[in-house]
């Protein structure tokens, strides 16, 4: 069953925290910075509608702003991966 097109963006919902692809060159810092390979990241599926939304294929890693009023703004990396 095909879904119809959203009327607006769910990125656009305040709900919804900022996700953007990271680039190689920022993928080799941050595995390099924790000292942890792709493998060990969490997992976000290629089905999920933000991974949709902003085009993310499965290898991508995302990192998304978190906004909380203790720790202030702080970032979250997850890798795109298939369903399994």
């Amino acid at each position: 069953m095909k879904e119809a097109p959203s009327a607006v963006s769910i990125l656009e919902h305040e709900l919804v925290p900022k996700h953007e692809i990271m680039s190689p060159e920022e993928v080799e810092e941050l595995l390099g910075r924790y000292r942890i390979t792709l493998n060990e990241l969490p997992r976000i599926l290629a089905s999920d509608p933000v991974v949709r939304e902003i085009g993310a294929k499965p290898g991508d890693v995302l990192r998304i702003h978190r906004r909380s009023l203790t720790a202030g703004l702080s970032y979250y990396y997850r890798v795109v991966v298939r369903e399994e």
